[in-house]
């Protein structure tokens, strides 16, 4: 009997390793003799990096670089396993994770840091770039990580703009002539979760902005700011980048990884799930376990039960669901791939006891799911 263990992370308690871990031990209490497959998940945000550095067998990269108001942090990325894949959580340079409330400026925040951490990965030899988006503390449609790479970008007067989302309202050039050649051979995957535009009612400012601190005289400031780089990177750099879907995320990045990059954005999950090379694991699988933290009525949209469940259901294989709590809509899932979810909670509690227990709770519901199955095959 094969298994396939592929779950995301249970945020704030577990990475997708660890809760893969869990799973199998809780199933080996039943099945000793089983073959295990475990492919640590994630669908393009946080933790996509390690997860990909445990289902390929790379390793991490430690950066200090720029962060979204200039001062350093530490940054990091992944080469992967085959020594020319990086994956590069933008976060990791430009997250919101950095700034305190307080601090929180979209109309400076910059991606620059993003840029240097795809600089370092290219002297490390990579040559194909996974680029994950979300988090971000930015609005700079991805201007600050092209200048780390080299890209000038002018006011009318011939000075290089600074940094940050409000700046873009003074672009009048855009100049790529000294970027990084090695980009050019270089194949960039943009992965994100959301398909929101770079302007507009759903676009980056708009929807993201204020929870990246800006007031509504602010959203409208950066949506016109965007507006006016859309139509400058059409003229200069012959590429289309407002109307995109995806174009918006992570303040603009994904519309600056196609116009700068060369990049294709795609779902996190579906460029997870090509690198860590879950279909041929799933070969001859009797079942496939996947969970993340929570499942409900989002699930279904991109994230990664149900990018597990689809690969599974390709080859005709039953998936099951764990989750450290069901939400509303949840039921949704059954439309699209799993059969059957459970939450690993016992009972009503407090969240950090959930967090705290959160893999003894995985362990035994794993354990509770094998013993099920183990009925229903007799």
């Amino acid at each position: 009997m094969k298994i396939v263990i592929a779950p995301d992370s249970f945020k704030e308690s577990l990475s997708a390793l660890e809760a893969a871990k869990a799973i199998k031990e809780g199933l080996k209490r039943v099945w000793p003799h089983a073959k295990y497959e475990l492919v640590p998940m994630a669908d393009g945000g946080e933790g996509t990096v390690q997860s990909l550095i445990d289902a390929t067998g790379g390793i991490r990269v430690n950066q200090e670089v720029c962060g979204p108001l200039g001062k350093p942090v530490p940054g990091f990325f992944g080469l992967l396993g085959d020594g020319k894949t990086a994956v590069i959580e933008m976060a990791a340079a430009a997250g919101l994770e950095y700034l305190k409330p307080a601090e929180r400026d979209p109309l400076k925040a910059t991606t620059y840091g993003v840029g240097e951490l795809i600089r370092a990965a290219l002297d490390q030899g990579a040559r194909h770039i996974l680029l994950g988006l979300g988090g971000s503390a930015t609005n700079d449609g991805g201007c600050g990580m092209a200048q780390a790479l080299g890209a000038r970008l002018f006011d009318k007067k011939g000075h290089s703009i600074v940094r940050g989302g409000a700046a873009l309202a003074q672009l009048a050039t855009i100049d790529v002539s000294e970027l990084d050649p090695r980009v050019a051979e270089t194949t960039f995957d943009i992965a994100t979760d959301v398909t929101n535009p770079l302007t507009g009612n759903l676009g980056a400012s708009a929807v993201f902005g204020p929870q990246k601190g800006a007031s509504p005289e602010d959203v409208q400031l950066l949506d016109l700011a965007m507006k006016h780089y859309a139509e400058i990177a059409a003229r200069d750099l012959k590429t289309s980048i407002d109307g995109v879907p995806g174009g918006g995320a992570a303040g603009g990045l994904g519309a600056g990884a196609l116009c700068f990059l060369g990049g294709s954005i795609l779902p996190g999950i579906d460029l997870v799930i090509k690198e860590a090379k879950l279909e041929d694991k799933m070969q001859d699988a009797s079942l496939v376990i996947t969970g993340e933290g929570k499942i409900d009525g989002q699930t279904i949209y991109g994230k990664t039960p149900i990018g597990v469940a689809k690969a599974a259901k390709k080859q005709g294989i039953p998936v099951i669901a764990l989750a450290g709590s069901l939400a509303e809509g949840c039921g949704a899932v059954y439309d699209h791939g799993i059969d059957a979810f459970f939450s690993i909670v016992p009972g009503a509690v407090t969240l950090d006891v959930a967090l705290r227990t959160a893999r003894e709770n995985l362990t035994r519901t794993s354990e509770n799911v094998a013993r099920v199955w183990s009925i229903a095959q007799k």
